[in-house]
């Protein structure tokens, strides 16, 4: 009995039907720049003629040493790639930079999950570079890129020696945030903080390190000592909102929060609309990012502005530098502003 099962066509095949060689067809698709635009056409036309549909990645990958993919690390679980606009505005700018190239990106948890170690997911990712967007110190993931001798650019945190980052002013914009509110005569603070900030007030973070350094040290040298300290277990609006909560609702209310995010300070303007509290009249809300929703939200945040596009353009940057062979630069440090809108006013 014959097979009916179609012969998949190969690209010695479209070789035959153009009368050129194996090695010209696949200039065709690895190397056009090596063929006339005319006799490229004519191979592609011979092969959408043939179905052929053009080299196996993976052979392409194994005889080149290069995926043209780019592993990305986040902290957080895959969906926050979609739902935290400062790491979704970030990604797109990475991605619209190194795209252009050929090279594509590749999300992969950087912390531990259930469904497996994420330094096994890295050690068996196909993928030329990484990439770590805001992970912890002594994340495991890191020391699988080592392991691996992939080249790393950082985004934001941890600091490593050697290593290409981009980060912004953390620290700085904090101060910001707190002489703003200490001019607007505020004497009383709430800081809503970034997860994992640990009871002794010490984070694995780098960057939730700074920002609280730069409120306390300003608040610090404004002569207030009247801080109190939440943190939002999770970057979720519940529980968020529940932390702002019990910052506002304290028997000794603050007059003014200093949030670590945007998000973090959306949460806290719902947590004083829902017990009645009016934003800024009875309570002045700070951020830190200055995403999208931070000019439309009610009332319009005032919040510490960090160019989250730019954050993204110079990492797909590093990335191409460093996949041509170029050294590690010296950390990339971006400046940050504060954009005073109607969240806060004067007490």
């Amino acid at each position: 009995m014959t097979s009916s099962r179609r012969r998949r066509p190969t690209l010695d095949d479209v070789a035959e039907a153009v009368g050129v060689s194996r090695a010209t067809v696949s200039n065709a698709y690895n190397r056009p720049d090596q063929l006339s635009a005319r006799l490229r056409e004519e191979i592609l036309r011979a092969a959408s003629e043939l179905g052929y549909p053009g080299p196996n990645p993976t052979a392409r990958s194994l005889a080149t040493s290069r995926t043209g993919a780019i592993a990305f690390l986040l902290d957080s679980s895959l969906s926050a790639a979609f739902s935290d606009p400062a790491l979704s505005i970030t990604l797109d700018a990475l991605a619209k930079t190194v795209e252009p190239t050929g090279n594509a990106l590749l999300l992969l948890p950087g912390r531990e999950a259930e469904e497996g170690p994420p330094a096994a997911r890295v050690l068996a990712a196909q993928a030329d570079i990484a990439v770590a967007y805001s992970l912890a110190d002594g994340t495991p993931a890191l020391e699988a890129v080592r392991t691996r001798g992939l080249p790393l650019v950082v985004i934001d945190q941890p600091p490593l020696p050697e290593t290409a980052r981009v980060g912004c002013d953390d620290r700085g914009g904090a101060s910001l945030a707190a002489r703003h509110l200490v001019e607007l005569g505020h004497r009383r603070f709430g800081i809503l903080a970034a997860p994992r900030l640990s009871g002794t007030f010490s984070s694995a973070f780098h960057g939730t390190r700074e920002r609280l350094a730069g409120y306390l040290d300003t608040l610090a040298a404004a002569g207030i000592s009247d801080i109190t300290i939440t943190e939002a277990p999770w970057l979720s609006a519940s529980t968020a909102r529940a932390a702002a909560t019990d910052l506002l609702t304290a028997s000794v209310r603050p007059t003014a929060l200093l949030c670590m995010s945007d998000q973090l300070a959306f949460a806290a303007i719902a947590a004083a609309h829902r017990l009645g509290l009016r934003v800024p009249g009875d309570v002045s809300i700070v951020g830190f990012d200055d995403t999208p929703q931070a000019a439309w939200s009610e009332p319009p945040l005032t919040t510490v502005r960090q160019d989250l596009a730019g954050k993204g353009r110079v990492a797909g940057e590093l990335v191409m530098d460093l996949l041509a062979g170029e050294p590690a630069p010296p950390p990339v440090e971006l400046p940050v502003s504060l954009a005073v809108r109607e969240s806060t006013a004067a007490i």
